[in-house]
C-alpha cells in the first residue's frame, strides 16, 4: 500500500480534527480572540457615536438659545461634558460642529415629515398637524424665536455658504407642503401655497418672539388653520 501523501509544507490541513486536540484548542482560542476583538470594536464604535451625539445635541441647543456666533468652543465643552481634546478629535472647527448640527436637524425634520405622511391619511390632516408646530413650540418661540428662521437670518449676513446649508431645512418643509397642497387639488399653485404658509409661520414666530405674545400666536394659528381647511373644501381664497 502506498504511503499517505504528506501534509503540504506550511499547511494546517489535517485529515481529522479528532486526532489533533492541540489544533482544536488553538482554533477555539483564535475564535475567542476574534469575537472579543469584534466586541471591543463594536463597544468603541457605539461609545464614539454616543460622544458625537452628545456634542451635536449640546451644540444644537446652544446655537438655538445663544446663536451661532455667540457660542464658543468652551460653551460646547461645558454643555456637552465632553473634554475639549475629544471634541477636536471629531470636529476641527466650530463650522464643522455647525455642519453636523445642521445634518442632525435636517435628519430629524425628514423623519418627522415621513412619520406624518405615514400616520395621517389625508393631506388636510397633515397640514393641520404641521400647523400644530406653532402652539406645540410656543414657550420656545416666545423666548428664542424660530430655530430655523433665527439661524438662517444670522448666517445669511456674513456666511452665505453656511446659510445655504441651513436653507435645506426650509426646503424640506417647502417640498413636503407642496406635496400636500398638490394632493389637495391645487397642483398649479401648490408651491406658492407652501411658501405662503411657511412665510406666515415665520412671521407669526417673529412677532410672537418680539412681543412675547402667546395669544397672538394662537390667534394666527387659528387663522391659518381656517385658511387651509377652506382650501380643502374647495373654497379657494387668500389668507
Amino acid at each position: 500500500m502506498a504511503p499517505a501523501s504528506p501534509t503540504p509544507t506550511g499547511s494546517i490541513y489535517y485529515a481529522s480534527f479528532d486526532n489533533h486536540p492541540i489544533l482544536i484548542s488553538r482554533l477555539r482560542y483564535n475564535l475567542k480572540c476574534f469575537w472579543q476583538q469584534t466586541d471591543i470594536v463594536n463597544i468603541m464604535s457605539k461609545k464614539s457615536e454616543r460622544t458625537r451625539q452628545k456634542i451635536i445635541e449640546a451644540a444644537n441647543r446652544l446655537f438655538y438659545h445663544k446663536g451661532y456666533h455667540s457660542t464658543s468652543f468652551t460653551d460646547v465643552v461645558n454643555a456637552s461634558g465632553v473634554p475639549r481634546g475629544n471634541i477636536y478629535y471629531y470636529y476641527k472647527s466650530k463650522e464643522d460642529i455647525l455642519a453636523a448640527a445642521l445634518s442632525y436637524r435636517i435628519s430629524r425634520i425628514d423623519h418627522m415629515l415621513q412619520a406624518w405622511t405615514g400616520q395621517y391619511r389625508t393631506p388636510i390632516e397633515r397640514l393641520n398637524r404641521f400647523l400644530e408646530i406653532l402652539p406645540d413650540s410656543i414657550e420656545s418661540l416666545v423666548r428664542y424665536g424660530c430655530p430655523m428662521g433665527t439661524l438662517n437670518a444670522e448666517l445669511g449676513k456674513n456666511e452665505p455658504e453656511l446659510q445655504a446649508k441651513a436653507k435645506a431645512m426650509f426646503l424640506l418643509f417647502e417640498d413636503w407642503l407642496t406635496d400636500q397642497f398638490a394632493e389637495l387639488g391645487y397642483a398649479g399653485r401648490a408651491r406658492e401655497f407652501a411658501r405662503r404658509l411657511l412665510s406666515r409661520g415665520q412671521g407669526v414666530s417673529m412677532i410672537t418672539h418680539v412681543y412675547q405674545d402667546k395669544r397672538f400666536l394662537m390667534q394666527e394659528t387659528d387663522l391659518l388653520a381656517r385658511w387651509v381647511n377652506k382650501l380643502a373644501r374647495g373654497e379657494e381664497q387668500d389668507i
